[in-house]
């Protein structure tokens, strides 16, 4: 799946952010029947390779991960220093306006851009795609130096989130 920001807005270039991410995926683990394989958090989407085990529905995880993270990360906005905070409140609320499918404010495209990955092909290609993003966007110089990712995992280090790897 890929989540994005509404308007490609770069959102996650604040760690507080970014946190948010990680602490609702590893509640989802921890709670909700989540089993994560890969992720990577972007500027402005997120990568993950997942699913949910046999007594949860990943339709429910993913309505509570966006949801949960839609309002701590508005929330977050409207609390920290943020130097963009009117810009980004404003196109959030725009957006929700527009689209007639939040109250208040819309941080998330609806589309989660749902791949199935029913072979090894697919998964090693989408694993090494995620992984590969932030030294395609010349964040990191190899993929295990990107924190907010689970190529470190991949590394053998411990990443932020507790991944299950794909074999």
């Amino acid at each position: 799946c890929t989540f994005t920001v509404v308007d490609w807005i770069d959102v996650f270039t604040r760690k507080e952010y970014k946190f948010i991410l990680v602490d609702s995926l590893n509640y989802c683990i921890q709670h909700k029947g989540l089993i994560c394989y890969a992720y990577v958090i972007m500027s402005n989407h997120v990568h993950v390779i997942w699913q949910a085990n046999s007594e949860h529905e990943l339709s429910g995880i993913i309505r509570d991960f966006k949801k949960y993270t839609s309002t701590n990360i508005l929330k977050s906005i409207q609390e920290i220093p943020e130097s963009r905070r009117e810009w980004l409140l404003d196109k959030f609320s725009f957006e929700a306006k527009r689209s007639g499918r939040a109250k208040n404010f819309k941080l998330w495209k609806d589309d989660n851009h749902a791949i199935e990955l029913h072979n090894n092909y697919l998964m090693d290609q989408k694993l090494d795609y995620i992984h590969q993003n932030p030294v395609k966007a010349m964040i990191v110089e190899h993929p295990e130096d990107y924190i907010f990712s689970s190529a470190k995992d991949y590394a053998d280090e411990k990443g932020l989130v507790k991944i299950e790897l794909l074999q």
